[in-house]
């Protein structure tokens, strides 16, 4: 199996931080290590959407770039999707391997506000397949 390739980048990285930071900043922090602390309503950003957009995109290059491959795809609606993860390729269809989740609770996960167990244990993620379980790969360290 050649080696995945890297993805190209959309998303400046300067810009995809700056939307992070941003978005970090607009939310309200709490005592995400407790159990079932998933990303509730009242946590909602009070950014803009081009904002979201920018960081929920910077953030799924990101994974990308650190795990590639094309046998998962995370989905963060309507922001954007990433295939990552090395195993079987993907080309067409609905791949064997699906992460789906809302724009707050992709951020809150990737910047380590919750954890993958609590987020997924809420209702949080919607996750198939044999390699959708990013745990390994959340939060992404230095954003």
């Amino acid at each position: 199996m050649p080696a995945p390739k890297t993805p190209r980048r959309r998303i400046d990285p300067q810009a995809g931080r700056a939307a992070l930071r941003h978005w970090r900043a607009s939310t309200r922090e709490r005592d995400l290590h407790q159990p079932g602390a998933a990303i509730a309503q009242d946590a909602a950003p009070t950014v803009d959407r081009t904002t979201v957009a920018t960081a929920v995109r910077f953030t799924l290059e990101e994974l990308a770039s650190r795990a590639p491959g094309q046998a998962l795809e995370v989905r963060v609606p309507p922001f954007g999707a990433t295939q990552c993860i090395e195993g079987p390729s993907h080309r067409r269809g609905t791949p064997p391997a699906v992460v789906e989740m809302r724009p707050e609770a992709w951020l809150g996960l990737v910047t380590g506000r919750v954890s993958w167990a609590d987020a997924v244990a809420a209702g949080e993620v919607d996750a198939s397949g044999e390699r959708s379980d990013l745990s390994a790969h959340l939060p992404i360290d230095a954003l």
